[in-house]
Protein backbone atom coordinates (compact mmCIF):
# COMPACT_ATOMS: atom_id res chain seq x y z
CA UNK A 1 0.00 0.00 0.00
CA UNK A 2 1.41 3.36 -1.02
CA UNK A 3 1.51 6.06 1.62
CA UNK A 4 1.58 8.79 -1.03
CA UNK A 5 -1.58 10.89 -0.99
CA UNK A 6 -2.82 12.19 -4.32
CA UNK A 7 -5.79 14.35 -5.20
CA UNK A 8 -6.85 15.27 -8.71
CA UNK A 9 -8.33 18.71 -9.13
CA UNK A 10 -9.09 21.25 -11.78
CA UNK A 11 -7.90 24.81 -11.73
CA UNK A 12 -8.75 27.80 -13.81
CA UNK A 13 -5.68 29.21 -15.52
CA UNK A 14 -6.28 32.95 -15.37
CA UNK A 15 -5.02 34.81 -18.42
CA UNK A 16 -5.61 38.19 -19.98
CA UNK A 17 -7.95 36.47 -22.45
CA UNK A 18 -11.73 36.66 -22.13
CA UNK A 19 -12.21 33.30 -20.38
CA UNK A 20 -10.11 31.32 -17.93
CA UNK A 21 -9.09 27.87 -19.14
CA UNK A 22 -9.77 24.78 -17.00
CA UNK A 23 -6.65 22.67 -16.53
CA UNK A 24 -6.05 19.39 -14.71
CA UNK A 25 -3.85 19.58 -11.62
CA UNK A 26 -2.51 16.80 -9.41
CA UNK A 27 -1.80 17.38 -5.73
CA UNK A 28 0.70 14.98 -4.19
CA UNK A 29 2.14 14.42 -0.72
CA UNK A 30 4.83 11.85 0.03
CA UNK A 31 5.58 11.04 3.69
CA UNK A 32 9.28 11.02 2.72
CA UNK A 33 8.89 14.84 2.43
CA UNK A 34 6.42 15.50 5.26
CA UNK A 35 6.45 19.30 5.01
CA UNK A 36 6.13 19.50 1.21
CA UNK A 37 3.18 19.30 -1.15
CA UNK A 38 3.77 18.91 -4.89
CA UNK A 39 1.39 20.52 -7.35
CA UNK A 40 1.73 19.06 -10.85
CA UNK A 41 0.64 21.71 -13.30
CA UNK A 42 -0.02 21.51 -17.05
CA UNK A 43 3.06 20.78 -19.12
CA UNK A 44 4.47 18.49 -16.42
CA UNK A 45 5.59 21.37 -14.21
CA UNK A 46 6.04 20.18 -10.62
CA UNK A 47 5.69 23.05 -8.16
CA UNK A 48 6.69 22.19 -4.58
CA UNK A 49 4.88 24.12 -1.83
CA UNK A 50 5.32 24.04 1.91
CA UNK A 51 2.40 22.24 3.54
CA UNK A 52 2.23 25.04 6.11
CA UNK A 53 2.09 27.62 3.29
CA UNK A 54 -0.87 25.85 1.68
CA UNK A 55 -2.67 25.49 5.01
CA UNK A 56 -2.19 29.16 5.88
CA UNK A 57 -3.20 30.19 2.36
CA UNK A 58 -6.54 28.47 2.82
CA UNK A 59 -7.33 31.05 5.54
CA UNK A 60 -5.45 34.24 4.66
CA UNK A 61 -3.04 35.69 2.07
CA UNK A 62 0.52 34.36 2.34
CA UNK A 63 3.71 34.87 0.36
CA UNK A 64 6.90 32.87 0.38
CA UNK A 65 9.51 33.74 -2.22
CA UNK A 66 7.92 33.62 -5.67
CA UNK A 67 4.70 31.98 -4.46
CA UNK A 68 1.55 33.76 -3.30
CA UNK A 69 -1.59 32.03 -2.08
CA UNK A 70 -4.82 33.56 -0.89
CA UNK A 71 -8.47 32.63 -0.39
CA UNK A 72 -10.89 34.20 -2.84
CA UNK A 73 -14.24 34.30 -1.12
CA UNK A 74 -15.35 31.16 0.70
CA UNK A 75 -15.13 28.71 -2.18
CA UNK A 76 -11.97 29.60 -4.12
CA UNK A 77 -8.21 29.77 -3.60
CA UNK A 78 -5.70 31.56 -5.83
CA UNK A 79 -2.16 30.30 -6.42
CA UNK A 80 0.16 32.84 -8.05
CA UNK A 81 3.59 31.69 -9.26
CA UNK A 82 6.28 34.18 -10.28
CA UNK A 83 9.24 33.20 -12.46
CA UNK A 84 11.68 34.97 -14.79
CA UNK A 85 9.28 34.04 -17.62
CA UNK A 86 6.31 35.81 -16.05
CA UNK A 87 3.42 35.11 -13.70
CA UNK A 88 1.02 32.16 -13.74
CA UNK A 89 -2.25 32.48 -11.82
CA UNK A 90 -4.44 29.49 -10.98
CA UNK A 91 -7.82 29.59 -9.26
CA UNK A 92 -8.92 26.43 -7.44
CA UNK A 93 -12.15 25.33 -5.89
CA UNK A 94 -11.20 25.17 -2.23
CA UNK A 95 -13.01 21.88 -1.36
CA UNK A 96 -10.47 19.50 -3.00
CA UNK A 97 -7.61 21.38 -1.33
CA UNK A 98 -9.22 21.15 2.11
CA UNK A 99 -9.91 17.44 1.53
CA UNK A 100 -6.27 16.91 0.48
CA UNK A 101 -4.82 18.68 3.53
CA UNK A 102 -7.26 16.82 5.81
CA UNK A 103 -6.09 13.47 4.40
CA UNK A 104 -2.45 14.45 5.06
CA UNK A 105 -3.18 15.54 8.62
CA UNK A 106 -5.20 12.38 9.33
CA UNK A 107 -2.15 10.25 8.48
CA UNK A 108 0.39 12.41 10.28
CA UNK A 109 1.81 10.95 13.47
CA UNK A 110 0.03 12.31 16.50
CA UNK A 111 2.09 14.75 18.52
CA UNK A 112 2.38 13.93 22.20
CA UNK A 113 0.30 16.15 24.43
CA UNK A 114 2.25 18.85 26.21
CA UNK A 115 3.12 17.87 29.74
CA UNK A 116 1.22 19.70 32.43
CA UNK A 117 3.33 22.33 34.18
CA UNK A 118 4.86 21.19 37.42
CA UNK A 119 3.04 22.36 40.51
CA UNK A 120 5.16 24.04 43.15
CA UNK A 121 4.17 23.31 46.72
CA UNK A 122 5.38 25.41 49.58
CA UNK A 123 6.17 23.97 52.93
Amino acid sequence: MSLVIQEHARARLITDGPDPRLVPVELRHDPAEPQTVHVRLPGGVDQPLGLDLLERGLRSPVTRGDIRIWPCGRAQLVLELHSPDGVAVFQFDIAPLIRFVSRIRARAPKRPAAAAPATVTRA
